[in-house]
């Protein structure tokens, strides 16, 4: 099988582990329950729990767990959801834990100390809901003082009918709301019905006072915004607002800006995965510019060229809040990264940065390397894959990243940085002990420069994985990598993509090749990487 198809399967995998289906969230709360209602050490000091109030007590353990774990992999950047996963079951113990040293209540009805409740239909298969299915699956936003602020209908088709429904039951509790996820609410209906349900939900929630509202993957274009317009237009302390996968193309974008009046509290805007280009991306430049709060901004592939990424860092400049900044695969340019480099010199604050895929070539890697080895940003993640780096970039970049001793990981894949830039690399992030991934992939590298890279990081403690794949390793250098990992495969990544006849080296013999190795890494070995104050 080709290793991109390959790669791309795993990726599809990985991603399944969260969320959960439904049928595993009902298993786990049927768990609680009864762990909850079994005699033990604990139960015998604090009391043993009836099983109607453990029923209820897990249920409401479930959903304060699964809000906290999907939250995070909401934030996580391509993550697989195995953290997730984690975070759900930690959130679950802990919770349990509370609930058995609690002991049972004289109360039948038993809150827990949360203050945030999620209620959540996103669970299992897309699929269409009409008006009694919603009615049943919406009874619990019915019950009297019931105590929900937190509601996603993702991952479920809205009709008419259905729409009719739940806004009916939303007006009862649309004043006790503070986050909305209506992502993906809508799929598969006819683009008439599609506005006339966004409509519908918008006069339904108008006035409430959201921190987080969630209207991505709904293909809304402009009409879409402003079948939104009154709910958007009446948010004053919205936090966090997601439109990924919405088509947002130049008009959609002059829209958001229009309709979102309110933008001082906001630190979290993400616009992933839509149509903007360059007058779309000055019109949100100019929303960027209102958010003095923002931590988080998304703008990743949104076909921005080089005059809407100029613009965009121009407006970042005012953010100096900002803590996370991804802007990959747009179209940047030159211009763009020494535009950025000049926004990224005040944003002192930043630990992720994501600009890969941005076409920045040398110059403009030079440029941010600079910048960012004269910031005092305490960078964890540093991702510039597929910018056309070349060796002569790769001093300055390697300064730039000594500098950041709190890295934990490093993307250069799909560079040219050969056995030259990535031994400077290899230098910089020898005493990162913080650091957890390094990929160089596809990035023209050899023997001297894989062994190099190998040798930097496998004894790093808290080191998970070196990908050098794609590259033009010899057969020894190979042998050579592994040896080094032979304690400790798990933390290389598969060699399945190099090719060691990938270069032209001409009729070098392999004792050639070593000597020209050693001699490089002998030339290179002796130079100091700066790091900040000298």
């Amino acid at each position: 099988m080709d290793p991109s198809v390959q790669a791309t399967q795993n990726r599809v995998l990985s991603v399944k582990l969260w969320p959960p289906s439904q049928s595993t969230r009902l298993m786990l709360v049927e768990r609680m329950a009864k762990n909850l209602t079994t005699p033990s050490i604990l139960s015998r000091k604090y009391g043993l729990l009836s099983l109607e109030e453990a029923e209820e007590d897990a249920k409401r353990i479930e959903e304060v767990a699964f809000a906290t774990a999907n939250k995070h992999f909401q934030n996580e950047p391509d993550g697989d959801g195995s953290s997730a996963v984690q975070i759900y079951a930690k959130e679950s113990s802990k919770h349990m834990l509370e609930v058995i040293k609690r002991g049972p209540q004289v109360k039948s009805h038993v809150e827990l100390k949360i203050e945030n409740v999620l209620f959540d239909i996103s669970g299992g298969r897309r699929a269409f809901i009409e008006g009694e299915e919603t009615r049943e699956l919406l009874r619990p936003l019915t019950e009297p003082q019931n105590s929900f602020t937190k509601i996603c209908f993702s991952n479920r088709s809205f009709g008419l009918e259905a729409a009719n429904v739940a806004a009916t039951i939303l007006t009862s509790i649309k004043d006790q709301l503070t986050e909305v996820d209506l992502s993906d609410f809508v799929a598969g209906r006819p683009e008439a019905e599609a506005l006339e349900v966004m409509n519908m939900f918008s006069s339904t929630l108008e006035g409430c006072q959201l921190r987080y509202l969630n209207l991505s993957d709904n293909a809304l274009g402009e009409k879409g915004i402003r079948a939104f317009g009154s709910l958007i237009k009446s948010q004053k302390n919205l936090e966090e607002l997601y439109l990924m996968n919405d088509g947002i193309s130049e008009d959609a974008a002059r829209a958001v800006r229009e309709l979102l009046t309110s933008t001082d509290k906001i630190r979290v805007l993400q616009f992933h995965n839509n149509m903007t280009g360059d007058e779309g991306a000055i019109a949100i430049g100019e929303i960027v510019r209102g958010c003095p709060s923002l931590e988080d901004f998304r703008c990743s592939s949104t076909r921005i060229g080089s005059e809407g990424g100029v613009a965009l860092a121009e407006a970042l400049e005012c953010c100096t809040r900002l803590k996370k900044l991804d802007l990959r695969d747009n179209m940047f340019g030159v211009d763009g990264g020494i535009a950025l480099a000049k926004a990224l010199s005040r944003l002192t604050d930043l630990t992720e940065i994501y600009l890969s895929y941005l076409n920045l070539e040398d110059t403009g890697t030079d440029a941010l390397a600079e910048a960012l080895t004269k910031s005092a940003a305490p960078i964890e993640v540093l991702e510039l894959a597929g910018n056309d780096i070349t060796a002569k970039s790769s001093a300055k970049l390697a300064t730039c990243i000594a500098s950041k001793l709190s890295l934990m990981k490093l993307n250069l894949s799909e560079n040219e940085l050969k056995d030259e830039g990535s031994i400077l690399i290899a230098k910089a992030i020898e005493g990162h002990e913080q650091l957890a991934e390094v990929d160089l992939s596809t990035n023209m590298i050899r023997r001297a420069g894989s062994r190099a890279l190998a040798q930097a990081v496998v004894n790093k403690p808290g080191f998970k994985l070196l990908n050098i794949n794609g590259n033009f390793v010899s057969e020894e250098g190979i042998d050579e990598v592994n040896e080094i990992f032979k304690d400790s495969l798990d933390k290389l990544g598969p060699l399945d993509d190099n090719d060691p006849d990938g270069e032209d080296i001409g009729d070098e013999s392999e004792e050639e090749e070593a000597e020209e190795d050693e001699e490089l890494e002998a030339k290179l070995g002796g130079l100091k990487i700066k790091q900040d104050g000298e």
